[in-house]
This record gives C-alpha cells, sequence and structure tokens, in this order.
C-alpha cells in the first residue's frame, strides 16, 4: 500500500526544502528510539519520508508513481539517516557527523555543535524595574544593582593566578577536545566534545586564583547601566547581551529587564498618541474658549476650542505625542461638557430666552 509521505511529516504537497527538513527535524526528535516515549517505527517512517522528499529526483517520482515506485520499487529502501548508506556497515564506523551533531546532539555527543566543540553559555537572568510614565515616553537611563556570576576580576576568567605558568591539559592533552565512542540504533560512532577540564583550551594554569579559587567566576554584586529608550511600552522587556551570569570557558549570557510603568494623572497611551479627557462648561462650548493644556515636558501651550462643540468630540494637538524614529505622534483630547448640577434662577431666565430662540 502506497505511503502518503507528506501526511506523515505534516507538511503540504508544495512544501519547500526548508519546510520538509524543520518537520523532519521536528518528528525525529519527538520520535527517536533513544529518548523516552520513542517510536522507533515512527521514526523509520519519519526518515523515510524524508529521504525520498528531499531529494528531487525521488520526489518527482514519488508524485508520480506513489512510495511503491513503478514497478514495486521504495525509493527509501536501504537508505539510513541523513542521507547515508548504512546497508553494508558491519560494527563500528567514523565519520563526520554534520548535521547529525545539530539534530541529535542530545544522542551524539552531548549537545555538540558542528565539528564537536560543544559551547558553554552563561545562564540568562531577568530582573524588573519600575519607572514614571514620562520616562517610559522620553527614555531615560537607570543603574541597577544586581548579584550575580561574573567574571573574576583578578584572572580574568582564567582561573590562573595572575602571571601563573600554564600547562597541557592532561585530560585532552592539550587538544581541548576529547574523542569519545558513542552507540545508537544505527550503530556506533565516534563523536568529539569539548575538554570539561580546559573548556577547550588545551592548556591549564599551574596555580589556581586565590579570588575565585581557579573557576574563572564568582558571585558579587555588579552595578549596570540600562538605556531605556524613548517611546516604550509597559511590559516590554530589555535585552542586554552578554550581561547575564559567565561561565568559564564561553561567554556570558543575557540580562532581561522587564519594564513596569505607572500610570498617569491626566494622559494614557495609545499607541505614538497621548491620549486624556478635557471637561469643559456648558458655556465654553457654546461660545468657544482657549484652553492652558500642561505637556509631559512641562511646558503649557493654548488649545482653542471652537463654538459650538459637541460633547464627546475629539481635538488633536500635533506633534506632541510619544517619539519615535519618524518623529513624534500627537495629543488627542476626548471633550466632555459638564452640565451644571443646580441652576440658579438667574441662569433658569437666561436659559428660557435661549429655548426661545431654538437654542
Amino acid at each position: 500500500m502506497s505511503k502518503d509521505y507528506y501526511e506523515i511529516l505534516g507538511v503540504p504537497k508544495g512544501a519547500s526544502k526548508e519546510e520538509l527538513k524543520k518537520a523532519f527535524h521536528k518528528l525525529a526528535h519527538k520520535h527517536h528510539p533513544d529518548k523516552n516515549k520513542g517510536d522507533d517505527k515512527k521514526f523509520k517512517e519519519v526518515n523515510e519520508a524524508y529521504q525520498t522528499l528531499s531529494d528531487d529526483q525521488k520526489r518527482a517520482q514519488y508524485d508520480r508513481f506513489g512510495s511503491a515506485g513503478p514497478q514495486g520499487f521504495n525509493p527509501g529502501a536501504g537508505q539510513g539517516f541523513g542521507g547515508f548508506d548504512f546497508s553494508g556497515a558491519q560494527g563500528g564506523m567514523e565519520f563526520d557527523m554534520g548535521d547529525l551533531g545539530d539534530i541529535f546532539g542530545d544522542f551524539f555527543g552531548g549537545g555538540m555543535g558542528r565539528g564537536g566543540r560543544q559551547a558553554r553559555r552563561g545562564r540568562d537572568i531577568s530582573t524588573e524595574i519600575d519607572m514614571s510614565f514620562e520616562d517610559s515616553i522620553f527614555g531615560v537611563t537607570r543603574k541597577i544593582l544586581l548579584s550575580k556570576q561574573s567574571k573574576c576580576d583578578i584572572c580574568k576568567g582564567s582561573g590562573g593566578k595572575p602571571g601563573a605558568k600554564m600547562e597541557a591539559c592532561k585530560t585532552c592533552n592539550g587538544n581541548g577536545q576529547v574523542r569519545e565512542m558513542k552507540r545508537s540504533i544505527l550503530g556506533s560512532f565516534s563523536s568529539v566534545r569539548t575538554c570539561d577540564a580546559c573548556f577547550g583550551n588545551g592548556k591549564l594554569p599551574t596555580e589556581k586564583c586565590t579570588e575565585c579559587h581557579g573557576k574563572g567566576v564568582h558571585n558579587k554584586q555588579e552595578e549596570i547601566e540600562i538605556k531605556i529608550p524613548a517611546g516604550i511600552n509597559a511590559g516590554e522587556m530589555v535585552r542586554m547581551t552578554g550581561m547575564g551570569e559567565a561561565v568559564q570557558g564561553g561567554e556570558s549570557g543575557d540580562l532581561y529587564i522587564k519594564i513596569n510603568v505607572k500610570s498617569h494623572s491626566v494622559f494614557k497611551r495609545d499607541g505614538l498618541n497621548l491620549t486624556m479627557d478635557l471637561p469643559i462648561k456648558l458655556s465654553d462650548a457654546l461660545l468657544g474658549t482657549t484652553y492652558n493644556l500642561k505637556t509631559l515636558e512641562g511646558n503649557t501651550i493654548e488649545v482653542k476650542i471652537p463654538e459650538g462643540i459637541n460633547h464627546g468630540e475629539f481635538l488633536r494637538v500635533k506633534g506632541k505625542g510619544v517619539p519615535s524614529g519618524h518623529g513624534r505622534g500627537d495629543i488627542i483630547l476626548r471633550v466632555q461638557i459638564k452640565m451644571p448640577s443646580k441652576i440658579s434662577k438667574k441662569s433658569r431666565e437666561l436659559i428660557d430666552e435661549l429655548k426661545k430662540e431654538g437654542i
């Protein structure tokens, strides 16, 4: 019975090679027999589908004749993982893992990257800061004090006493890498990983740093300056590359700062615009007036209220909103006409006159 390779990979018939590869990576990770709850049968089926559809010639033949081929030929038969033919393999064999290291690093080499060199990276950390509404609009520079794993100031992360001589690492014989054999359902493979003793340097100091005791990092308080960009929204994150926790023989992680913005007594934000309610008297709505508006910068500008304005209408003050790379937004004022709760005898007489005039 013909198999539907597109359905097995979960992709449409017109899927690109990149889409096929992404689908294959995801399913292969999920069903790999070496993983908990892995499915050997499903894994082989996914591999067979990918080997066929990723090859232009085989894919064209499959699209025309199906998985059985024109004369019962199975395009996936005899093909091993990743395009290698294992049909004649006996015992262990050694070859460059290539993409296999990326796809199944957890099984072949413990998370190694290309070339077998395992990248070490410090832990990402996060924190939060509160800021005023004004600072979120115009941007600000803040300083925070964090306690985290940082590079040792004495040895600069080397772990060695300043001036100490370096000698070849005995674990890897100065190579910086350790070769080891791994077994899987596909056979035995030779893989290379970064040396855990020297972290790939191939050398170790003869004397350890007295400050960090040879670790290259230690916990300390560090003052960090953060530049908050203008126009940042509440809840957004600022990422500072390399400002997370340090690790010996690798790069530092990143620092993520969540921004909490305090509310403003007058303004609210709507994209690049600032909005506010503008309460005016009934007489001002009828006759018009001038309103003195205090901007976020602290300046006072005059806003003309036209006569006969209606409740709920909007007025716009251009260029006084949120800054951006393309200028600034506007201030939008929503007019709210305040109706008097009590009317004097004189006011009532005047209103009656207006009523007679049809107003």
